[in-house]
């Protein structure tokens, strides 16, 4: 599952013309929780386990979602900088530091998620992966400072149904390193031409069951 506030509660409404999510069904979305591990399936920690708390909202991305994901950007994120701003179990983070991105930055709002991240981080001697208990949307509101750099890599997996990615997304603009990629997961589609309108580039998309997953990039803006 992709980065910040797993428990993050409220609802933001997209712009006309992106799809909207439907509200979570029985056993998926906000309503559901995971428990258990899963393995990361690339790069240094390769089959290493990763515990997945039972927390509310908290769905891992799928094994073959991720393989997708890194076969997409290339398995060798040397040197990148990587945000996962509603982390959770961390995966897709700890799949970009496994690959060995140059540093990492995990946020969390769930404190019991939070203690989780830190001891896996801790037991991988993980350097590059930062742990932050904060809200997403918050810590994305404000400007970065000139010592906080940009990311080349944004993954945004929130718990489905809250309305966050939205938010997030128009957020995103003053952390992106030039040529940035942003992947998103949602439980719908994201069409391309509602995207475009809003200065986002489609590069790929695709479908694992009930999940739908998107690689975009930034169209840079006069005055960017």
């Amino acid at each position: 599952m992709a980065a910040v506030s797993k428990s993050n509660r409220v609802a933001r409404r997209r712009p006309q013309g992106l799809a909207s999510a439907s509200p979570p069904g029985p056993g998926r979305g906000a309503a559901s929780s995971a428990s258990g591990e899963v393995r990361l399936i690339g790069g240094r920690w390769k089959r290493s386990r990763i515990p997945v708390p039972d927390r509310p909202g908290l769905r891992p991305t799928p094994d073959r979602v991720r393989e997708t994901l890194f076969n997409w950007l290339g398995q060798d994120l040397t040197g990148w900088r990587v945000l996962d701003a509603f982390a959770g179990s961390g995966v897709l983070g700890l799949e970009a530091a496994s690959r060995g991105a140059g540093s990492v930055l995990l946020i969390e709002q769930d404190r019991q998620a939070v203690i989780r991240l830190r001891e896996v981080v801790e037991r991988l001697q993980a350097d590059a992966v930062q742990v932050l208990q904060a809200d997403a949307l918050a810590f994305l509101a404000r400007r970065p400072t000139l010592g906080e750099g940009r990311f080349d890599l944004v993954l945004l997996d929130p718990p489905f149904g809250l309305g966050l990615l939205w938010p997030a997304l128009q957020a995103l603009a003053p952390w992106l390193a030039p040529d940035a990629w942003v992947y998103l997961e949602d439980e719908q589609a994201w069409e391309e031409s509602a995207l475009a309108v809003h200065g986002w580039q489609l590069h790929r998309s695709a479908r694992a069951g009930a999940v739908h997953f998107h690689l975009l990039r930034r169209v840079a803006a006069a005055g960017d």
